[in-house]
C-alpha cells in the first residue's frame, strides 16, 4: 500500500476563542473541504459555540461561528452531504444527559446557513448523529449514528451508555430511533473516571443492500462492533474486536475499492488512564475482520483525539482535535 500524505492545521494561534474540539469534515457539493468544530473558553462552558472554516486552493478561510445560542453550551457538531445540500448537526445542553440536538442547512456550500431547527421535537438526551457522520444506503435512507449516557437505575451517580441509530427515509425531515445495540453488561467492567459502562458514538458503513455495521467506543479498552441484516433498524450484541481504545473517539469509512479504514488512538487501558496518542489509521481488506497496514498520524506526548473521517475516490480526509489547542488536518491518497 502507497500512502501520499499532507497536513495542515485548519487556524492556528490568535482565534477569539481558547480551546477547540470535536471536529466533523465534509467536501461540499462544489469540492470545498468544509470543517467544524466546537470551541470556546472551555468543554460545557456556556460560551462554547459551532465554528467552520472552508480550504478553498489549498488554503483555509478564517473560522466563522455559525451557532450561538446565548448561555448554553454548543457540542459536536457533524457534517453531512446530501445531494447539493450540506446539514450540520450539533448538540446544545449544560450536561451530556440533557443534550438536544439542532440542525443548521447550508444550499451554497457553507457560506450561509438557516435557522436552528429541533431534529427530533421534545428531544431530551440527544438524538441523530452524536459525534460521527450519518450513512446514506443505496435505496436513500439515512443512517445516524447515535447514542446516550443516561442515569444508572441501580447504581446512584453512574451512568449506562447505550448506542442506535436514528433512522430517516424522507431525506432527513423525520427520524426514526431503531432498536438500542444489545449489550451484555454483566461482563462489561466500566470506568470509574465516568462512572459509566457501555457503548458510545459508533462509526457506520455498508456492506451492500441492508448489511450495515458499527464500530463502538467503549468503556471496556477495546473497541466494540455490532452488526445489522435489516438496514439498521435491529443489531447484534456487540462483541469485542482485536482492536484496543482506551475509551477514545473512532471513525471510519469504506473506500470505493472496497478498503475499510479506520482512524483512533490503539491505546491499551480505560479512561484516561492513558493518553489519547498515538493516533492512527488501520485498514482492513475483509470488511473489518482484521486489520493491518497502519499509518501514523501522531505519536508525540499531547492529546491527538476525536477524529472525523470521510473518503472521496482515492482520497481520505481526516481532522481532529491537536492538543484542544486547534484543529489538525490531513488529506491522504491512497492506493493499494
Amino acid at each position: 500500500m502507497k500512502i501520499i500524505a499532507d497536513k495542515q492545521y485548519v487556524f492556528h494561534e490568535g482565534q477569539p476563542f481558547q480551546s477547540s474540539h470535536a471536529s466533523t469534515v465534509a467536501v461540499s457539493p462544489d469540492g470545498v473541504v468544509l470543517a467544524a468544530w466546537f470551541a470556546g473558553s472551555h468543554e460545557k462552558a456556556s460560551d462554547v459555540a459551532i465554528w467552520v472554516a472552508r480550504q478553498e486552493d489549498g488554503s483555509w478561510s478564517a473560522p466563522r461561528k455559525v451557532a450561538d445560542e446565548e448561555g448554553i453550551a454548543h457540542w459536536n457538531p457533524v457534517l453531512f452531504v446530501l445531494g447539493d445540500s450540506l446539514m450540520l448537526f450539533y448538540k446544545v445542553g449544560h450536561e451530556i444527559t440533557d443534550w438536544h440536538t439542532r440542525i443548521i442547512r447550508s444550499e451554497d456550500g457553507g457560506h450561509a446557513w438557516s435557522a436552528p431547527q429541533e431534529l427530533v421535537p421534545g428531544d431530551r438526551g440527544g438524538r441523530g448523529p452524536v459525534r460521527n457522520k450519518p450513512l446514506q444506503l443505496e435505496d436513500g435512507t439515512i443512517l445516524a449514528p447515535a447514542s446516550i449516557e443516561r442515569p444508572d437505575s441501580e447504581v446512584p451517580g453512574h451512568q449506562i451508555w447505550e448506542s442506535f441509530v436514528d433512522i430517516s427515509t424522507d431525506h432527513g425531515s423525520t427520524w426514526t430511533k431503531s432498536a438500542d445495540v444489545p449489550m451484555d453488561l454483566s461482563t462489561y467492567v466500566g470506568t470509574e473516571h465516568w462512572f459509566a459502562k457501555g457503548l458510545i458514538q459508533p462509526t457506520l458503513w455498508s456492506s451492500g443492500e441492508k448489511r450495515v455495521h458499527m464500530l463502538l467506543r467503549s468503556t471496556e479498552g477495546f473497541i466494540y462492533r455490532s452488526d445489522s441484516d435489516d438496514g439498521g433498524w435491529t443489531w447484534c450484541e456487540a462483541y469485542q474486536t482485536e482492536l484496543p481504545n482506551n475509551n477514545s473517539g473512532i471513525d471510519a469509512t469504506l473506500m470505493e475499492d472496497g478498503l475499510l479504514a479506520l482512524v483512533y488512538n490503539p491505546v491499551s487501558g480505560y479512561a484516561t488512564d492513558s493518553p489519547r496518542t498515538p493516533l492512527v489509521f488501520a485498514f482492513s481488506v475483509d470488511n473489518g475482520r482484521t486489520w493491518g497496514d497502519e499509518f501514523i498520524l501522531e505519536n508525540e506526548p499531547g492529546e491527538y483525539s476525536y477524529p472525523a473521517i470521510i473518503s472521496k475516490g482515492k482520497e481520505l480526509y481526516v481532522t481532529y482535535t491537536w492538543n484542544r489547542d486547534r484543529i489538525a488536518f490531513w488529506k491522504l491518497t491512497v492506493n493499494q
